[in-house]
């Protein structure tokens, strides 16, 4: 129904910002009683609208008490950085926006500023300047265009059109992953038609990294999957060893770097040491670059092998080799890369660094002070991943109810070599030392209880 859009938007950004400013003093998970009041929600479709005004208060006062803080300072599930306020701001431009930004055509803005943030990306993370990057939804969304580029030279290489013979009859490209692979990467595959009982899984060693000693074989055929942060004890595969063996033996090498990739723009760069020799690699900003959700990218040091395989241009839609749309898997799509461009240009190389570096410091801190007051921390604590089991598992299990039931804090469950386990990841700009102190004394509080 008719409304005044000028006023309804206004409206909404005294909401947001009052959420905004609730942030600090919310609760990291919501009550049952005001998930439960999300039934409000369960009404037949209206046969006549309702007056805008009144759907954003219903999505306000049903939708905002159910929300969860993971945008707030003492959230530690998964690696989920609360939005940079630089980020934040260009999001509101893109939504005011509205841009199709699929080419220059459909906006010149967009365009430019996905270039310049592809360009700041690879030197961040030290990766090859030239190499093309896609800002599509996920890190599954861009491992899947990385993957599609990968097969896709494989086979030319073999001698086989993938695009005008597809898969009946092509030479089988062998797959080598992780056992500790992340789920995302195995839906790919999976979504690919790479069967998983044909995957060859390569052994690891205590820490979760590849051992290079018992690497399946590697040759022309050949996709090898490698890890910068492994999911629970942010380890990273040893790239300066392997990387160059698969080189060697013609294979092409994607990495999955979701998050650990970030540690590139640290001073615990050395970790990554090698990962620039990979063919491919994804990250997502929406983890510790601190960016709106939706915010990933494809890398490809082969420009051309990525938008040969994403390519889209039609008759009435043609685009540059380098048009976004030529590089991800959507066609129709907002300009992700805005925000990603927002939040390098605020932070600087050096305002990156110390982000990164911060978190680091405070994981190690956080294992040093959960070890002396006698919790099993399970990892080395390299990265920003603590790993960490109580006396037992059914104390592992009541502590961590316990932890999620308090408001206080929030993190998840996890296994590791088949034992119940928790994991802390520190990764929001939001969190502070103070933070960490909090969530120790409630774990140490817990643990004594």
């Amino acid at each position: 129904m008719h409304t005044d859009e000028r006023a309804l938007l206004a409206d909404a950004d005294r909401r947001a910002l009052a959420y905004h400013d609730s942030i600090e003093q919310r609760r990291v998970y919501p009550l049952q009683s005001t998930i439960a009041a999300l039934a409000g929600f369960d009404q037949p479709l209206p046969k006549a609208g309702s007056h805008a005004e009144q759907v954003l208060q219903q999505l306000d006062e049903l939708g905002t008490p159910a929300t969860v803080t993971s945008n707030g300072p003492r959230y530690f599930g998964f690696v989920i950085g609360a939005t940079l306020p630089a980020a934040a701001a260009a999001e509101r431009m893109v939504l005011a926006w509205d841009q199709c930004a699929s080419s220059f055509d459909g906006s010149p803005v967009a365009d430019k500023l996905e270039k310049v943030a592809a360009h700041w990306v690879c030197e961040a993370l030290g990766l090859p300047t030239d190499s093309a990057v896609g800002f599509g939804t996920s890190a599954t969304a861009c491992t899947l265009a990385c993957l599609s580029a990968a097969r896709r030279q494989l086979l030319a290489k073999l001698g086989w059109d993938f695009d005008q013979d597809g898969l009946v009859g092509a030479p089988e490209i062998r797959v080598v992953i992780s056992e500790t692979a992340h789920i995302t990467v195995k839906k790919a595959l999976r979504v690919l038609g790479f069967g998983m009982a044909r995957l060859h899984l390569a052994p690891v060693d205590e820490h979760g990294r590849i051992d290079p000693a018992r690497l399946p074989e590697l040759d022309e055929r050949t996709l090898l999957i490698l890890q910068a942060g492994e999911v629970n004890t942010g380890e990273f595969d040893r790239f300066a060893e392997l990387i160059p063996r698969a080189k060697a033996a013609g294979t092409w090498v994607h990495v999955d770097g979701a998050f650990g990739l970030w540690a590139r723009a640290s001073s615990s760069a050395g970790l990554a040491d090698g990962i620039e020799q990979a063919d491919s690699w994804t990250t997502d900003g929406h983890k510790w670059l601190n960016t709106p959700y939706d915010s990933a990218m494809a890398i490809c040091r082969d420009g051309d092998a990525l938008a040969a395989a994403m390519n889209s241009d039609a008759a009435y839609a043609m685009a540059s080799k380098d048009s976004q749309k030529n590089l991800t898997l959507e066609f129709s799509r907002r300009a992700r890369g805005v925000a990603i461009w927002a939040a390098l240009a605020s932070l600087g190389r050096d305002g990156l660094r110390e982000l990164i570096d911060r978190h680091i410091r405070q994981a190690g801190y956080l294992a040093e002070a959960l070890r002396q007051g006698g919790y099993q921390v399970l990892n080395r604590v390299r990265l920003n991943q603590v790993l960490v089991r109580a006396d037992s598992d059914e104390r592992t299990a009541a502590i961590l109810k316990a932890a999620q039931d308090s408001g206080e804090v929030w993190f998840g469950a996890t296994v590791w070599q088949g034992r119940p386990a928790f994991r802390l990841s520190v990764s929001s700009w939001r969190t502070t030392d103070a933070d960490i102190e909090t969530l120790i004394r409630l774990l140490l509080r817990l643990k004594n209880a």
